[in-house]
């Protein structure tokens, strides 16, 4: 507060005269209609907060409690707001929790809630008093005149007996937008009315905008918040807060993102232009003042136009013209790279690159359209020892050449250094940093000219390749970024060399690569160029400390499809990549409508099982494992099984490896390990002879990568209080050895805590003797394509017998899989195999059958080759 107005406070009364000397030291920019809407609203809002008090009060403790804590917290979202990146509007989600207040304790609480949002935010954004109390109290004032209106609403539905969620949301959203648009209104008619202006109602929109939608989503995300309190209780809400936060973060996290990219950017073209500037009023300075130099010295003497002409900082030469050097100055011949007489009767052309002669021409022309007008043109030169450079020519008429008639005065400028920054800008915005590629902004410019380039003329014809590596991850996770950043590099070089002329090669980003191949006269010659580049990455590839075998899977479209947008094209190659990937790598697959039809079903089946996995609605079936010696029941497999809701039964084969594809598979693999577990301790509570059963699971790489698995592995346990002993993990055997170095500390850990270990699938993979023997695993599974076509004397008897040797030498059980007749089990029991499994023995059972398999098999002995009666062929689950 000013001297003028604590001296006339301390006066009293007041009269006029001291009350217009007090308004204009406290209000100087309100007029008398301003002071008064000014104090309308100031009255109009500590009415409507004194009586939201007044109502608060009578409100229980518990109530009051959660009415703090949700201002509390509108009230600190608004300390920190976002801004809205390349605006210059900010909002925070402080509006959520007002609305959330309003929702379920009315306008009072909502009230409360909006004036301390208001009161953090304007204390935030202004240091004026009026402003900081004209906005909460027109907050205070907007929020109780919309609150009260949302609030009958609302009560009109429970009136009429209405309780759809649906309409609470739409009901919150016209709050919102309400709620935005009055107090926008109300704030722009203070300015107004300072500025002595008309009101106008659409100056709100100036003040709405991204605020204004923002309150909208605030809006819904509260009664969609309420909905579920008022479904599910307070304590589900309250979970909820987490992720908001979490939320609130990251888009914090990505406006400074943003606004750091903007003016990095800012900044570098801001740079760029004042170089490019100064540059060019220093050219434009030197050149007048050096023409200027030259026309008083040529009115003056002769010997100091050569004096300023020899010692002159730039080049300069006296040119015909035809752009014959009569005279050049010391400066040019240094440029140049030229002696003392190398210059003088040469073309000054001979110098200059073919591509800029013409330039040149236009410059040297140009110079005799008017008597001392200067041309300045930016040309490449070549120096006598092969150097490239750039400079500025300027050219101006000069009237008395030492030849016979008019010639040019030539200046010469070296532009290399802007040149070359300028170059070393354009590269770094368009390539890849690690290799040196084209960049995905690159790739995109060139794929945008393919196309419109193939709408004019169709003969034109065109191909995207896009390459993505099958184990780059392996590379990274195992040896380090280190090694994989020389792998990208190797590999984009080794890519290189196998492009045509024609082809553009760019890293789009990670492992990912892209080839623009045009100028093709056939579809077949993008395929011959995949076949060249999945052969050039067969071949090792040799860094620095290692040598490195690539394989990768390429998508290849064509634009014979008839693209508009590069990224669909984009997008359809990466489609076709990901089929070579399902196809099994190191491959190419070929884009058709087909497979769009067909990731779109993928992407369906993704969320569906994702429903499914979060409501448990998967089921778990169990294939028994006997003793093929005495027919003995000695354990189970356990299978996922999904069944869907539309579709009916979906294949294993077709929805895990989604879930391995969308991270999913975790929770795959502990609902199967805690049903498995579950199960098994009803299974031995329930019959005495199972006591001794073990259960098998199959888990995924992704698994065993996870730190977490073996707590996972150990809670599932203790929670179906099973003894560790009696689960056994199966991994395959390309899955243990693709990730041998990681996968060896998850196998010893999982051996420390007791639980056994299987290769699965043995015999389809590429491990050796020296790893076997050293793997602490308990069994090996025959895959069934050894199986399939035992018979005796075969290849395949060979291959088992020699598995169940080695497992014999090494201490290890053999477990058959796919025994589907009586001759493949008396084969394999003759071979040596202990155990085995298949259609022969039983087929997967659901949880019930399995638990009458097992009061049936009291004996703990197969008494029918079928394995299960026919009572049980209801619940068999195939």
């Amino acid at each position: 507060m000013s001297a003028d107005a604590r001296s006339l406070t301390g006066s009293a009364p007041l009269g006029a005269r001291g009350w217009q000397r007090l308004h204009a030291a406290l209000m100087p920019d309100y007029n008398r209609r301003a002071t008064v809407y000014w104090w309308l609203m100031v009255a109009l809002g500590a009415a409507s907060l004194a009586v939201a008090l007044a109502q608060l009060s009578r409100l229980p403790p518990a109530a009051l409690v959660q009415i703090g804590f949700g201002s509390l917290l509108a009230l600190l979202v608004a300390l920190v707001p976002l801004k809205i990146p390349r605006t210059n509007q900010v909002f925070s989600i402080g509006d959520l929790f007002t609305v959330l207040l309003l929702l379920m304790h009315g306008p009072a609480a909502g009230c409360l809630a909006a004036t301390c949002e208001a009161l953090a935010s304007s204390c935030r954004s202004s240091r004026r008093w009026t402003t900081r109390l004209g906005t909460t109290a027109i907050a205070a004032f907007a929020m109780t005149l919309c609150g009260h209106g949302l609030h009958a609403i609302t009560r009109r539905f429970g009136n009429q007996g209405s309780d759809d969620a649906a309409l609470l949301v739409f009901a919150a959203m016209a709050f919102g937008a309400g709620y935005s648009a009055c107090t926008a209104v109300l704030m722009s008619t203070v300015a107004r009315l300072k500025r002595n202006e008309r009101l106008v109602l659409l100056d709100f929109a100036s003040v709405f905008g991204w605020v204004g939608a923002a309150s909208v989503v605030a809006s819904a995300l509260a009664a969609l918040l309420f909905v579920t309190q008022r479904v599910a209780g307070l304590g589900v809400m309250l979970t909820a807060l987490p992720m908001l936060g979490l939320l609130l973060t990251t888009l914090h996290y990505f406006a400074r993102q943003q606004q750091a990219e903007e003016g990095a950017r800012r900044a570098a073209a801001l740079a760029l232009e004042r170089e490019a500037t100064l540059a060019l009023q220093l050219a434009h300075h030197q050149a007048a003042e050096q023409a200027s130099q030259h026309l008083r010295e040529l009115e003056t003497s002769e010997h100091r136009f050569q004096s300023a002409f020899t010692y002159a900082s730039i080049g300069m030469a006296l040119v015909s013209r035809e752009g014959l050097v009569h005279q050049a100055n010391p400066a040019l011949r240094q440029l140049l790279g030229c002696g003392p007489t190398d210059l003088e009767g040469r073309p000054f052309a001979d110098f200059v690159d073919a591509g800029d002669q013409a330039r040149l021409r236009a410059a040297l022309d140009g110079a005799g359209t008017a008597s001392g007008a200067a041309h300045t043109n930016e040309i490449g030169c070549r120096r006598p020892d092969g150097i490239g450079i750039w400079v500025g020519i300027s050219c101006s008429l000069f009237a008395e050449s030492p030849g016979n008639g008019p010639g040019v005065i030539l200046q010469v400028q070296d532009l290399t250094a802007r040149h070359r920054a300028e170059l070393e800008l354009h590269h770094r915005a368009f390539h890849d940093k690690l290799t040196g590629l084209a960049n995905r902004e690159r790739f995109h410019e060139s794929l945008s000219q393919a196309i419109e380039l193939a709408r004019d003329d169709p003969r034109l014809s065109f191909a995207v390749l896009f390459l993505d590596f099958d184990r780059f991850k392996l590379i990274n996770d195992s040896k380090g970024h280190s090694v994989g950043d020389e792998f990208l590099v190797a590999a984009a070089r080794r890519l290189s060399r196998a492009l045509r002329k024609s082809d553009l090669l760019a890293r789009l980003g990670g492992d990912e690569f892209a080839i623009l191949a045009t100028c093709l006269d056939r579809d077949g010659d993008a395929v011959d160029l995949a076949e060249r580049l999945l052969a050039t990455l067969a071949e090792p590839l040799q860094l620095a400390s290692m040598e490195i075998t690539a394989s990768a899977s390429i998508g290849i479209t064509f634009s014979s499809i008839g693209y508009t947008r590069p990224e669909d094209m984009l997008r359809d190659a990466d489609i076709a990549m990901y089929r070579a990937k399902g196809d099994g790598k190191s491959r190419f697959a070929i884009f058709d409508v087909g497979l769009h039809t067909e990731v779109k079903q993928r992407l369906r089946l993704e969320g569906d099982l994702r429903l499914a996995l979060a409501q448990r609605s998967t089921a778990v079936a169990y294939q028994p494992i006997y003793d093929l010696v005495t027919r003995a029941l000695v354990g189970f497999e356990a299978l996922s099984r999904w069944t869907h809701d539309e579709l009916g039964p979906i294949s294993p084969g077709t929805f895990v490896p989604i879930a391995e594809e969308s991270g999913l598979i975790t929770q795959l693999t502990d609902h199967v390990i805690g049903d498995a577990c579950r199960h098994l301790h009803r299974w031995r509570a329930a019959h005495p002879g199972a006591s001794e059963l073990t259960v098998h699971v199959n888990v995924a790489a992704r698994d065993v990568a996870d730190p977490e698995f073996v707590p996972r592995v150990r809670a599932a346990l203790a929670a179906a209080a099973v003894a560790p002993r009696q689960l056994v993990i199966e991994l395959t055997e390309n899955i243990l050895m693709a990730q041998l170095e990681a996968a060896m500390s998850t196998l010893k850990a999982l051996r420390q805590l007791g639980v056994g270990l299987s290769i699965d699938d043995f015999g389809t993979g590429y491990s050796s003797l020296s790893h076997l023997a050293v793997l602490p695993i308990d069994s090996l599974k025959i895959d069934m394509s050894f199986v399939r076509n035992l018979r005796a004397g075969s290849n395949e008897a060979a291959v088992i017998k020699a598995i169940v040797l080695l497992a014999s030498l090494l201490g290890k059980q053999v477990i058959a899989e796919g025994i589907e007749t009586e001759a493949q089990l008396e084969l394999l029991r003759e071979l040596g195999c202990g155990f085995g499994q298949g259609f022969y023995l039983s087929r997967p059972l659901a949880v019930e059958a399995a638990d009458r398999l097992l009061r049936g098999a009291a004996q703990a002995a197969v008494r029918s080759p079928a394995g299960v009666g026919r009572a049980d062929a209801a619940q068999l689950v195939h």
